[in-house]
């Protein structure tokens, strides 16, 4: 399999995904203006899945374009709460807003990746998670981000779902990995075939 890749992304939750499943990547960000291209895409009404597929293909073409017969994956994930896009909180206050939005209901975490190469997408897989948020009192939410560290709170979509997110769940559907933004089975029955 071939087990050399470029990630356009900073995210250490994706590289850690990657290192462990012994796929050997190195860091490179596309630093795509996401906060633009949603504004964009958003005044065209478009869906949050098509949001992410579009940042996700952004990325990968942005840094493949640069890097000649690399093999480059981009990637990105968002909140869908029925049909509103809900991305990173900038702070804390943010932070709280989201919790507060999802509490009690339930949501889908939709998570796309694109494989580039030469500038253009080869490959693109876009999977989704649903989760339902148990139903939390203000002081309750309060106290959970007191445990979450700024890193893993602006990373994560603000839960950590292997760490102390796992708990405001009463129910998850779907696989852990996309929920930690990278459907890893599936990039890796991709480049088993892209190697042969």
């Amino acid at each position: 399999m071939l087990n050399r890749i470029i990630l356009a992304s900073k995210s250490n939750v994706r590289k850690k995904i990657l290192d462990k499943n012994n796929i050997k990547s190195f860091v490179m960000p596309s630093n795509v203006d996401e906060d633009v291209v949603k504004l964009s895409l958003l005044k065209e009404k478009a869906s949050p899945e098509l949001i992410s597929k579009n940042l996700a293909e952004l990325k990968a073409n942005k840094v493949s374009s640069k890097q000649t017969n690399e093999i480059v994956l981009g990637a990105d994930s968002v909140i869908d709460l029925n049909g509103e896009l809900i991305s990173k909180p900038e702070n804390r206050e943010e932070a709280m807003t989201i919790l507060k939005k999802l509490n009690g209901k339930s949501h889908d975490l939709i998570s796309s990746v694109c494989i580039s190469k030469n500038g253009s997408m080869i490959w693109n897989y876009t999977d989704k998670a649903t989760l339902k948020m148990k139903n939390f009192s203000g002081d309750e939410l309060k106290e959970y981000l007191s445990k979450i560290s700024d890193q893993a709170l602006y990373a994560y979509n603000v839960y950590q779902i292997e760490g102390e997110g796992k708990n405001l769940f009463e129910s998850i559907i779907g696989d852990e990995d996309t929920i930690m933004g990278l459907p890893i089975k599936k990039i890796k029955e991709y480049l088993a075939i892209y190697d042969n």
